[in-house]
């Protein structure tokens, strides 16, 4: 290959990386309606997190466009976070259904915890080991499976409670 086409294979592979590194921290993002949804807060390369100012929301790096050195969605800001509000509101319906006596409850590392025997307005009591542990509902999730987990693994929980 001569020194020219290395040159302009440079070039396009250049060209052709460049959107991806356009949408970082700080890139103002705008809507179909050319009106400003928010800024970028992070992107790790296949997610890139936009602060709309009321929510901060995950898509994947293909759902953006540049359109003459704009970033874009096509969408509007209105659209965008009464979407996410939807389905943050699906996840919480579905968080508070699962959070319920009897409910089997594993780490972030998907180990059995225990089961939940008491549930109470900010927190649960489960049984771990035949002891009660108690834990902060702000701490509880669902999986990728639907499964009830606790937001640490059991090497922190054990160390945070002394066991």
């Amino acid at each position: 290959m001569n020194r020219f086409a290395l040159t302009a294979a440079a070039a396009m592979a250049t060209a052709f990386a460049a959107p991806a590194m356009a949408q970082d921290a700080g890139v103002t993002i705008v809507g179909n309606d050319d009106i400003e949804i928010g800024t970028v807060a992070s992107n790790d390369g296949s997610t890139v997190v936009v602060d709309t100012g009321t929510h901060q929301i995950p898509l994947g790096t293909d759902a953006f466009a540049e359109r003459e050195g704009v970033w874009t969605l096509n969408t509007t800001k209105v659209e965008l976070d009464t979407a996410w509000a939807q389905i943050v509101a699906e996840q919480e319906a579905a968080l508070a259904a699962a959070i319920v006596v009897g409910a089997d409850v594993i780490t972030a590392d998907a180990q059995a915890l225990g089961t939940i025997e008491t549930v109470n307005a900010d927190d649960v009591v489960l049984t771990h080991a035949d002891q009660p542990m108690t834990l902060p509902k702000n701490l509880l999730a669902l999986d990728e499976e639907g499964k009830l987990m606790v937001l640490a693994n059991m090497a922190d929980i054990m160390a945070a409670v002394g066991g």
